[in-house]
């Protein structure tokens, strides 16, 4: 059984199932391993980590802690209630109208993430005239469909993670932003300190950012300066402004002073850095690394809501899920009828009634002629089905690539 234990009530013996934080804020090879001293343990709390999920069948039981069920069961209901407002960013052109260019922009923008990393490791000034006509056409995108461009942001190779990122943060930014209200100077800024959130990694040496096991005290040490390291890259750009410098500096803080580079509080880290913080949480665990697999959407928005417990703002947490949908594009979700199908599109008047492109029959296991089905549509007129919950595509052997 899975138990969820405060973090002072661990002991040696016990069966770590979960760290409860995203895989940056910890130094250890995987969320999963028996706590072998109280080492370990003093780690977990030197990280700030509060709550560890634990398994009781791998190791030492804790009678009185909340079981997962317990804890999932209260998750849903607050995701089912934020699931009842409207999408607040509506759609002007049809996917398909959008998919190419976006296709095209996300290709663009990655080499030109390359580019900066390359030119910050050489120690040059980041050249803002060649970045800010990239955070233009991507806003120009997420107006026209905001879904193209989320939907391609679930889709990373693992050797240019590092890139595709900060150009998925940089995306997400922009469509956060612009469905809390910023005005589009403001959401241009956030976007252009999406992108470039993470320009400190270029000082990183390689062998430690893509180190498959566990960190040392040195070499976490020195991940954690990143923030530090990118803030003063950027501050050698002509021009640059407050907010991605803000952004590039603050988006490993967390509300309860558990983050760093400065142990900063809720109060004292500005709205865009705590929206940066889930954006930048939220692409990271739905990605594959050499050392863990992502999560599916749904399963990360959960366990966002979780951490906003503590970790991350619970109010910027719901305006998140609402900004891309409970069932957010290129999920793979599992219908009544047994079908399987991504979501392409949010209905302007209900986040569980998308579009979807089903693809496969799960009762007879084969794959479909792709259609365009609507779950607001009635009977007859290519509706009547439900999401019954979200699918892992390894579960059945799909390339998700293939159909987004």
């Amino acid at each position: 059984m899975i138990k969820h234990v405060p973090s002072q009530e661990l002991k040696v013996g016990m069966y770590v199932h979960d760290l409860g934080v995203d895989w940056s804020a910890h130094p250890f090879m995987r969320s999963q391993f028996r706590l072998e001293s109280e080492h370990d343990i003093q780690t977990i709390l030197a990280c700030g980590i509060r709550t560890v999920a634990v398994d009781t069948e791998l190791g030492l039981d804790a009678p009185h802690a909340q079981t997962d069920e317990e804890l999932q069961q209260q998750l849903d209901k607050e995701l089912l209630a934020v699931a009842q407002a409207k999408p607040v960013i509506v759609q002007q052109v049809s996917l398909q109208e959008e998919a190419g260019r976006a296709r095209n922009l996300r290709g663009q923008a990655t080499k030109l993430v390359k580019n900066v990393m390359r030119d910050a490791r050489l120690g040059h000034a980041i050249r803002l005239e060649e970045v800010e006509p990239m955070v233009t056409a991507l806003t120009e995108s997420m107006l026209r469909n905001p879904g193209a461009l989320i939907g391609l942001s679930h889709i990373k190779n693992k050797d240019e993670y590092t890139f595709l990122h900060s150009v998925s943060v940089g995306t997400l930014m922009i469509a956060f932003t612009l469905s809390a209200g910023f005005d589009l100077q403001t959401v241009h800024q956030a976007g252009l300190g999406g992108l470039l959130h993470d320009t400190g990694k270029a000082l990183v040496p390689d062998e430690i950012l893509n180190k498959p096991g566990r960190l040392t005290d040195e070499e976490f040490t020195t991940i954690k300066r990143h923030p530090m390291d990118g803030f003063e890259l950027l501050r050698q750009s002509e021009g640059i402004d407050e907010i991605p410098l803000d952004i590039t500096l603050h988006h490993h803080e967390r509300i309860d002073g558990s983050g760093y580079p400065h142990r900063l509080t809720a109060n004292n880290i500005s709205t865009l850095a705590r929206m940066a913080a889930i954006v930048d949480v939220y692409d990271a665990i739905t990605a594959d690394r050499c050392y863990h697999k992502g999560m599916p959407p749904t399963e990360a928005l959960r366990k966002i809501f979780e951490w906003s417990k503590t970790h991350l703002d619970p109010d910027l947490v719901k305006a998140f899920t609402r900004c891309i949908g409970i069932y957010p594009v290129g999920t793979l979700v599992l219908l009544e009828s047994g079908r399987l199908g991504i979501v392409v599109e949010h209905h302007p008047d209900s986040l569980l009634q998308p579009k979807l492109k089903v693809f496969y029959d799960t009762q007879k296991r084969h794959y479909l002629t792709p259609q365009i089905v609507d779950l607001s549509r009635p009977m007859g007129r290519g509706g009547a089905d439900a999401i019954t919950g979200h699918e892992k595509a390894e579960k059945w052997g799909i390339d998700l690539a293939k159909f987004n």
